[in-house]
Formats: structure tokens, C-alpha cells, sequence
């Protein structure tokens, strides 16, 4: 089965290998001489940071190599377990419905030929409304709300609807990009704002500067409720995010990995790992996102099977205890 891509490609580069993965004695029975990584719209977080690695490790290991503009998590899943690209960025959830076979991409396809590869960063879930509004908390949100749950298909406008029915919130369904929906806010035309991506959003960043907004955290009862439904990790809003903010806000997050073809080389993936994993400093040179890019970290992933390859480094190097029946 064939999936329509895409076809912007970022940044493609061929360069020097390094010392350590391009000698002799490495193994590159089988590694491909190419590679992409399927990222998601330019302008965000998944575009930057994925071209980033994508060109770190071309550098490296001496390939050509480039982030490839895609719809998201969803398709990076499909793209990822059909080959069409060697790996992608995918979060937790959209992981666990192409697994069951629900991904809207291709229904009732288990997508179970994607396999993870290491821990990039959280995506928080945040709600935003105007401070005029005067709704504070989750249930204030008047019956019939109009909220903007970011763009159609996103792990946003995947898992935020739910969330809100789960918590009994009655509304109306708007979707959009982050800078329209934020606008939309401020002009009356929203209530409410619920975004799933890394903060500080800009676009709420933005709207604090133009108008008093409030960052509505959960109550302690409502993030459980959450958790125990979705599969999501308990957060905190940084008081530091956003200048609305008087001290952290409780909410959840959903972690993102990378992933790639479960029929890739061991030692290629191996040595891809090691690249990203090995100098988290250079990491966060390309996005501060990855400052949660790190080994130990290994283990917020409970749902894809592991590539044999990344499964070694991180036992290897970060003293995983990866059950066998995790590993592909």
C-alpha cells in the first residue's frame, strides 16, 4: 500500500563521515545510502527538530540525509512502517492507535513495522481563554463553548476533544493553525483555546502581550482522570512559561519518539542513536526541546517495540532494562 507524501525536503546534506562511524571497522552491511525523516508543517517544532538530527546524523555518518515535510505523527507512522521513509517523529498516542489498526491514514492497518528509537520531548496540553471570559478553570467552560483544538488531524484535535468529553465539557469543534485560533480568541469568535505542542505556544505568548488571557491548569482530580484514560504523563506549566502565570500550572503531557523502520540495520540504527543520544549540548543547539533528549528517558516509551539496534545502545549506555519480548 502506497501513502501520498509530502514532497518538500529539508535541507538534504552529504558531508564528511565522522571518525568513529565511517572507518573500516563499523559494519555497514545492508545501510542504506540515504535516509529521511518524516517531521511534519515547516514552522514547527517536529520540522526543526527533525531536519536537525536528520542533518547532525548525515554529518556523521557520512550519508545524505534531510527532514521530510509530512501531515504529522499519523503519517510518520504509515511513511515509517511501510519504508517509504526510514524514520519518523511520532507522540505516544498516535503511536498506540496505528498499533491497534485506528490511524485514520489507513483503517485497520496495524501499523507494528514502526519501531522506537530514543526520547525526544514532552507536548503538554494547555487551555488558554481570555482573563474577560471569566473562566478559570476546566468547569467553567460554559455548555456550547467554541474551542480551538489546533489543526485537523494533529495530536491536538486527536486527543484534546477527548479529554474535554472525558471531563464533561460540552462544546462546539473549531480547528485551525495556532496563530488563527489564537486570533480568533482575542476578536470573541473562540472561548477557549486547548493546544497540544511545546510551550510557550507563541501564539498564546502573543496574546498575552496584546490582551490579559488566563492559563487554566487541571485540578489534581481532573489530571488523574486524564492520565488513567489517555496515554499521557503528569506535567507542570513552568511559572517561568508564560507571564500570566504566578506559579506552575498542573496538566499532562505526552512524550514523542523517534521511530524507524523496524527492517533497518541494527548497526545502522545503532549508530544513528549514538549521534543523537551521545551530545545532548549539540541536541540543543538545533531546538531547546531537546533538553529532554536524554538516555534516561529511555523509558517513557510503554507502547512501540524497540529496534534491536537502539534497544542495544541504550542498554549498553544508559543502563535500560528493556524487556526481551519489547525488542523487534
Amino acid at each position: 500500500m502506497s501513502f501520498s507524501k509530502f514532497t518538500a525536503i529539508a535541507a538534504a546534506s552529504v558531508v564528511s563521515a565522522s571518525a568513529v562511524f565511517a572507518d573500516d571497522h563499523v559494519d555497514r552491511t545492508g545501510w542504506p545510502e540515504s535516509f529521511t525523516v518524516g517531521t511534519a508543517s515547516q514552522g514547527g517544532t517536529y520540522f526543526a527538530y527533525g531536519s536537525g538530527w536528520a542533518n547532525l546524523v548525515a554529518e556523521e555518518l557520512g550519508l545524505t540525509g534531510g527532514g521530510e515535510v509530512t501531515g504529522g505523527p499519523m503519517q510518520n507512522m504509515a511513511l515509517v512502517h511501510t519504508g517509504e521513509a526510514q524514520f519518523g517523529m511520532t507522540t505516544m498516542g498516535p503511536a498506540m492507535e496505528s498499533l491497534l489498526g485506528t490511524n485514520p491514514i489507513a483503517p485497520g492497518l496495524q501499523m507494528t513495522n514502526a519501531c522506537a528509537m530514543f526520547p525526544m520531548y514532552q507536548t503538554p496540553f494547555s487551555v488558554t481563554a481570555l482573563s474577560s471570559s471569566g473562566i478559570t478553570t476546566i468547569a467553567d467552560i460554559p455548555a456550547g463553548a467554541k474551542i480551538g483544538f489546533g489543526p485537523a488531524g494533529s495530536t491536538s484535535d486527536t486527543y484534546f476533544p477527548r479529554m474535554m468529553d472525558e471531563l464533561g465539557v460540552d462544546y462546539e469543534r473549531r480547528n485551525g493553525g495556532w496563530s488563527d485560533l489564537g486570533g480568533q480568541l482575542q476578536d470573541g469568535l473562540l472561548d477557549v483555546i486547548a493546544f497540544a505542542a511545546g510551550v510557550p505556544v507563541p501564539a498564546v505568548s502573543q496574546l498575552e502581550v496584546q490582551t490579559d488571557v488566563n492559563i487554566i491548569e487541571f485540578t489534581e482530580e481532573e489530571q488523574a482522570k486524564i492520565m488513567a484514560a489517555f496515554p499521557v504523563s503528569e506535567f507542570n506549566i513552568a511559572a517561568d512559561t508564560y507571564s500570566t502565570l504566578e506559579s506552575d500550572a498542573r496538566s499532562v503531557s505526552m512524550w514523542n519518539f523517534s521511530i524507524a523502520n523496524c527492517d533497518l540495520p541494527e548497526s545502522f540504527v545503532y549508530a544513528v542513536v549514538d549521534t543523537v543520544m551521545s551530545d545532548n549540548e549539540r541536541m540543543v543547539n538545533i531546538h531547546r526541546a531537546a533538553r529532554s533528549t536524554l538516555p534516561e528517558n529511555w523509558d517513557k516509551n510503554k507502547v512501540l517495540d524497540w529496534h534491536p539496534g537502539a534497544a542495544r545502545w541504550f542498554i549498553e549506555n544508559a543502563g535500560a532494562t528493556i524487556p526481551e519480548n519489547m525488542i523487534r
